[in-house]
């Protein structure tokens, strides 16, 4: 049984039709993931070029920078395809073998919980890699360009944005337990 669309009033007509303006912005993150996979195509590319003259920790920067360019493209995934299927319009995935298994039950708090866990995903790999990049910190022959004081405003950066998202699913858990709740 299908529905027939609710026709509405013009200026509420006008307002809800106004979420199609997102869809450029969704474009355009299209475009900068296709950046992105440039980027992570060079990077590949550096790193297969200069592997024989790299030292292991070398390799491994540049590992964990292939690394953050998949999770800020994973980060890019979520933000288009749960935002504009839950800001702009369905995109009728169901029962297509590739629907990602979140997107079915994603919301405005659930994409907020997992955009800020894949944000500390991210923020990890800097920490790490400015860790290992600043491991000579305090010896003088190092030729590390990291402060002590900028490790420790990154690490401090790094527990807000940890205390951030326990935050948010702490709210988004008491909205889902209060809307429980009043709809029983």
């Amino acid at each position: 049984m299908t529905k027939t669309p609710l026709s509405l009033k013009p200026l509420p007509a006008l307002i809800f039709a106004s979420r199609w303006l997102q869809v450029p912005l969704y474009l355009g993150l299209i475009v900068a993931q296709g950046v992105y996979v440039f980027l992570f195509i060079s990077e590949l590319w550096h790193l297969i070029e200069s592997a024989a003259s790299f030292n292991e920790q070398q390799i491994m920067l540049v590992v964990l920078g292939l690394i953050d360019v998949v999770m800020i493209s994973n980060l890019l995934v979520m933000v288009i395809v749960g935002g504009y299927e839950t800001f702009v319009s369905r995109l009728r995935l169901e029962g297509h073998p590739d629907e990602p298994e979140w997107l079915s039950h994603v919301n405005s708090g659930i994409l907020k919980v997992k955009l800020a866990m894949a944000i500390i995903g991210i923020s990890s790999i800097h920490l790490l890699r400015t860790f290992i990049e600043a491991g000579g910190l305090g010896n003088p022959n190092s030729n590390s360009h990291y402060t002590e004081a900028g490790v420790m405003w990154q690490t401090i950066i790094h527990m807000a944005f940890i205390a951030s998202a326990v935050g948010i699913a702490y709210v988004d858990r008491l909205t889902t337990q209060a809307a429980t709740t009043h709809h029983s």
